[in-house]
């Protein structure tokens, strides 16, 4: 290749190039999974902002769909933490701790969406996140071992326990 060709070839797109394409492209996909997650679009759309905004600046070949997605499911589980101490700090007896959900959301959603998603969150997280990799983003057992960092086996048992679980809570709705 002579300097004159090396010259007319296309830089590779940078860091901000890639990031500014992925947020394009893939914002409302990761704000859905973020909903899926944490229950609420508010907090939702708040963790795949920090996410994009803590990714600024990075290398281009960090950069992808699948890096970004363990990110928002990352910073999800942050949000839940954070949500569990405050509850675990504001609880007195006699209270109940629910998350109630706008009447936009409520109504946006539908009554058997709502009641899907609210029995979606009743689960643990480990078996909330497995469902909604599989079902929503149509992950692999493969991929979702890795997003969350566990053995394909345990993806199978978790995704077979978690939908026994949604069936009995919806009473064979689903």
């Amino acid at each position: 290749m002579n300097s004159e060709t090396a010259a007319r070839a296309p830089a590779p797109p940078d860091g901000e190039t890639v990031l500014a394409d992925l947020y394009r492209e893939h914002w409302l996909a990761l704000v859905r999974l973020a909903v899926l997650l944490v229950g609420d679009r508010e907090a939702a759309e708040d963790v795949v902002q920090d996410v994009f905004s803590r990714l600024h600046g990075k290398a281009s070949g960090v950069l992808t769909l699948s890096y970004v997605r363990v990110s928002v499911l990352n910073a999800s589980r942050s949000v839940l933490r954070r949500r569990g101490v405050a509850a675990t700090k504001a609880a007195s007896p006699g209270r109940a701790n629910e998350s109630v959900d706008s009447p936009e959301t409520a109504a946006l959603l539908g009554e058997s969406r709502q009641e899907m998603l609210t029995a979606l969150s009743r689960l643990p997280r480990r078996q909330r996140e497995v469902l909604v990799l599989r079902y929503y983003l149509d992950l692999s057992d493969a991929d979702i071992a890795r997003a969350t960092r566990i053995r394909q086996s345990t993806v199978r048992s978790t995704a077979a326990r978690a939908l026994d679980r949604l069936e009995r809570e919806l009473g064979g709705k689903a």
